[in-house]
């Protein structure tokens, strides 16, 4: 019995071989040594380790580089967030404001003094 993840893993390099184009060349990376023209078994080796070592330190370069770039997007993230409740906080303001106008403005002046006490000019 296949256990799931070997299966998926196939399942998955199935897939990619045949998206692959048959005409794959192969690519060469800088700084890596051809280690097949190496004739003892202790040079071909050390070259492979060579290799392994070099793509160790790329990689934890990358990784440092990459960690980087994502704690600097953080807190350009947490920025922006802190803008948008200030924004969201004016907005609120301002519609609170224009709520208030709009009721005062709804509001009848107030009314001519019906019951104020009539005017005395001597007369009785």
């Amino acid at each position: 019995m296949i256990a799931p993840m070997a299966r998926i893993t196939f399942v998955v390099f199935a897939l990619l071989t045949a998206a692959w184009p048959a005409t794959v060349h192969a690519q060469d990376v800088p700084g890596i040594e051809i280690c097949t023209v190496e004739k003892t078994m202790e040079r071909r080796t050390s070259c492979l380790q060579r290799n392994v070592d070099f793509l160790q330190k790329t990689i934890t370069k990358l990784t440092t580089d990459h960690q980087q770039k994502i704690d600097a997007t953080n807190r350009q993230i947490e920025a922006l967030k802190g803008a948008v409740i200030g924004l969201q906080k004016l907005v609120s303001d301002m519609q609170a404001e224009q709520k208030k106008a709009a009721e005062d403005a709804k509001k009848p002046a107030a009314p001519a003094a019906k019951d104020a006490a009539p005017a005395k000019d001597g007369t009785k």
